[in-house]
């Protein structure tokens, strides 16, 4: 089954929701094939100065306080799913070669394994997501050349790949906040739902009948869906 997903790697919500996507998918015995679509919550420059709570807090006009209160209940989501979530020392930074890594992996057949290893980076080790040594280990960790890695590094490989991506979602999708997902481009489910919700889904989209052009449907939470008006959905650069 194909799953289109829209994530950020500094999201700590979009990696609850693999796993328990991923999850569910072991439950029904499905083989899923994922297509990653890049997602940036934050395009500006980590302040070197400003902790992970104080750049959110700011972010999002709390206070500190409420933030790590919040961070802290996020951090105990994660667990649950097996995730380690160090919060205190996630490092804010600009993902857009981030997910330029991630679309070269996917051409070479490790999109799921460049995800994961950059969201543990990230979310659990706490490292520099835009620093060109986190980007190198990352890279070198699921076995992607380095010389390969370090031609798209040194130019804008994969920036129209990730540029589609998040005018996709933006203009065709409305997708404001990650993770988002697509099942076989006919279902759409926002947000890191429970993995009874993505086993319901999972199973509404084995019945979908064939259509040639595929619609559009929106999942809102386990409620019935309701058809959006929208162009079939086209999760590729390459496509014309």
């Amino acid at each position: 089954m194909r799953v289109d997903i829209w994530s950020d790697v500094v999201c700590p919500f979009c990696y609850i929701a693999k796993k328990r996507l991923e999850a569910a998918a072991q439950q029904l015995n499905l083989e899923l094939e994922v297509h990653w679509h890049s997602f940036q919550l934050d395009t500006d420059a980590a302040d070197p100065s400003m902790s992970h709570a104080q750049r959110l807090a700011q972010k999002y006009q709390r206070s500190v306080a409420e933030v790590e209160e919040m961070q802290g209940n996020i951090a105990e989501m994660a667990k649950a799913e097996g995730i380690e979530y160090n919060w205190a020392t996630c490092k804010s930074g600009q993902t857009f070669d981030a997910h330029r890594l991630i679309h070269l992996a996917q051409s070479k057949g490790l999109g799921n394994e460049a995800q994961e290893a950059f969201f543990y980076s990230c979310l659990s080790q706490g490292l520099a997501i835009d620093e060109r040594e986190t980007l190198e280990d990352v890279a070198a960790r699921i076995g992607l050349n380095p010389v390969e890695v370090d031609d798209v590094l040194d130019s804008d490989q994969f920036a129209d790949f990730v540029k589609f991506d998040l005018d996709i979602a933006r203009d065709q999708l409305k997708v404001t906040g990650v993770p988002f997902f697509i099942f076989e481009q006919r279902i759409a489910l926002a947000g890191a739902q429970p993995q009874e919700v993505f086993v319901q889904v999972l199973e509404k989209a084995l019945q979908l009948p064939e259509l040639a052009e595929p619609e559009l449907e929106a999942e809102s939470e386990i409620q019935p869906e309701s058809e959006l008006e929208a162009e079939p959905v086209k999760t590729d650069p390459t496509q014309s």
